[in-house]
């Protein structure tokens, strides 16, 4: 298996995942294709983007939510009025299904891994994949977060719509288990999220809180023009982005409304590199680029008068100008009490050698 997800969270390079969920079966109904071809279609399609990895949702839906479950997404994009309703509509894939489309992903040299909503799902994902993701939902899931953690494989944890203390609980877990690479994403809960609502000062309150965890951001927004809410996160820290990932924006359905498709997924990545460029590594020293600029903008010693051979250095006889090429400014108090071993004349910039 690849080991892309681990190697980037521990190097806190940056990580941009797709998540598939689901919107393979619509993809399938758009394209008049079984939603295994239409999954791995969008499988290659991330990959050609160069996004880093792909995720999709593992769970059934008797075991993820009782019969009379409320929706809570924007129903003029999704009609559907019923949890349990629309699950069922996507939960047709098992062990089998995944277990072929992790192979599919490796073939295309992109990353697996599919959240697991119940027992059965975490326990048959093991094999395939390197990372666990745990959903914002189950945050408060004690006993399955545990289950996970036991894994002893790096996690990413997901904190929508959650609180403080929660958040904290729910580390302490993993950290009493697992001391594996641990991610934690700020997240919405709201589809989409309004840009007010996205709260990314979040993410430098959880770098923060939890300086030893990698930090990133798992976004609900709809995908503008600029791109500038995963920019934005990126800037304060968030060095993981998971985004929803379709092949058709206009699509009614799960998730598609809030999603990103390849062109976006190319073009964060491209303004993600670019931020990359312009925010540099940070060393307070001179950049090889500035010496030229450092040489001549600077100033050097140089002399306010002839100065004859023999003379005795005095404050007066010496200023300071362009270019830096000379003795640096900085040995003013040094050069005074010197004696010049030849005729200097005006305006000369001043160097060692003519010092006894």
């Amino acid at each position: 298996m690849k080991h892309t997800i681990e190697e980037q969270l521990r190097n806190k390079d940056f990580l941009l995942i797709a998540e598939i969920g689901v919107n393979y079966y619509d993809i399938a109904k758009k394209e008049g294709v079984t939603p295994m071809e239409a999954a791995k279609l969008m499988i290659k399609e991330a990959a050609n983007a160069g996004i880093h990895a792909v995720k999709f949702q593992s769970y059934k839906a008797e075991t993820i939510v009782s019969k009379d479950s409320p929706y809570y997404w924007d129903i003029k994009e999704e009609p559907t009025r019923s949890q349990y309703e629309l699950f069922k509509k996507y939960d047709s894939f098992g062990e089998k299904e995944y277990r072929e489309l992790a192979k599919f992903s490796e073939k295309n040299n992109i990353e697996f891994l599919s959240t697991p909503f119940d027992i059965e799902s975490a326990d048959y994902l093991e094999s395939m994949m390197n990372v666990y993701k745990i959903s914002s939902s189950d945050l408060n899931n004690l006993s399955f977060i545990e289950y996970q953690a036991k894994k002893n494989k790096p996690i990413i944890l997901s904190v929508g719509a959650s609180n403080e203390d929660e958040i904290d609980r729910s580390v302490q877990l993993i950290r009493k288990y697992n001391r594996q690479p641990l991610a934690l994403l700020h997240c919405v809960l709201e589809y989409p999220t309004p840009y007010e609502h996205a709260n990314l000062r979040k993410i430098e309150t959880l770098k923060r809180k939890y300086p030893n965890l990698i930090i990133g951001y798992s976004d609900h927004t709809r995908p503008g023009k600029g791109y500038d809410v995963l920019k934005t996160a990126y800037t304060l820290g968030a060095t993981v982005i998971e985004k929803h990932f379709t092949l058709d924006k206009e699509l009614k359905g799960n998730d598609h409304y809030h999603a990103m498709d390849p062109d976006d997924a190319k073009h964060i990545l491209a303004e993600i590199q670019n931020i990359e460029k312009i925010c540099g590594n940070g060393e307070l020293k001179c950049l090889p680029s500035e010496i030229k600029a450092r040489e001549n903008a600077r100033r050097s010693l140089v002399a306010a008068c002839d100065i004859p051979k023999g003379t005795v250095i005095t404050e007066t006889m010496i200023t300071w100008k362009r270019p830096g090429k000379g003795i640096t400014v900085d040995m003013f108090d040094k050069i005074v009490g010197k004696c010049v071993k030849k005729d200097v004349k005006c305006d000369d910039v001043l160097h060692y050698n003519v010092f006894e």
